[in-house]
């Protein structure tokens, strides 16, 4: 059974956010306004496939962090939430789900010259576990990730940025954080930190280049802020937990 765990805001109105962010608000991906802006030039279909639930982490949880609509790039094709820009970049504009990994397989499979992908509009995850698949996905086939100017990388997206073997975030780019919440209203820190769910994600970390003390900092930074709020952060403060190419 999934266990979903929000990473979306309540009904009850927006958050603060800096100077040119985006305000926050919650919105079913689908019914929302980011889902109605989704096009493109060729949709391809990708068949669903047995997945691995070896993760342990949000146990298939949904977790992302909706915004105002952005003009996003129609492409050459699309993959689930990925649109084709040229023969060497790929972006990502929408949450990712359980048929990410595949999607994302069966663009590479399509167009093997990708060796960048651009974060442009990414709310977050449909999945946690699927997501962390997908973020490893993109570290071993050695693919870089940037973040243009105006780009937007929430929720469980960040994940996806720190999976590039390089990264790259532009000025006016902008990240959201805030803590997971189970099912029954649990966070992170209602959690022992050996626990599996915690585990899973300095693990994770940890694979993407992180320090031991490094992934707990910056794990404890994203949890410090509450399931119902966000922590914006600017380029060059992510800059303080990734290096910059």
């Amino acid at each position: 059974m999934r266990r979903f765990i929000a990473l979306a805001l309540g009904l009850a109105g927006l958050i603060a956010s800096p100077a040119g962010a985006q305000q926050l608000a919650y919105a079913a991906l689908g019914d929302g306004p980011v889902a109605a802006q989704m096009v493109s030039v060729t949709e391809v279909t990708v068949e669903d496939s047995a997945e691995d639930d070896s993760d342990v982490a949000a146990a298939g949880s949904g977790r992302f962090v909706a915004a105002a609509p952005v003009d996003l790039p129609r492409g050459l094709a699309s993959y689930g939430p990925f649109r084709v820009l040229d023969d060497g970049r790929a972006a990502l504009v929408g949450a990712t789900d359980e048929r990410s990994p595949r999607a994302f397989l069966a663009m590479l499979a399509a167009h093997p010259g990708i060796t960048t992908l651009e974060l442009v509009e990414c709310p977050g995850t449909e999945d946690d576990r699927a997501n962390l698949r997908l973020g490893r996905m993109i570290r071993a086939r050695g693919l870089a990730t940037h973040v243009p100017e105006g780009g937007s990388v929430r929720s469980g997206a960040v994940e996806l940025f720190l999976a590039g073997v390089h990264h790259r975030a532009e000025r006016g780019a902008e990240f959201a954080v805030h803590a997971w919440a189970d099912e029954d209203g649990r966070e992170a820190t209602d959690y022992p930190m050996s626990a599996p769910e915690n585990r899973a994600y300095l693990d994770y970390y940890r694979e993407m280049g992180m320090s031991p003390e490094a992934a707990r900092a910056f794990y404890a930074m994203t949890n410090s802020v509450p399931n119902a709020s966000a922590l914006w952060l600017t380029a060059s403060e992510m800059g303080r937990w990734v290096r910059f190419e």
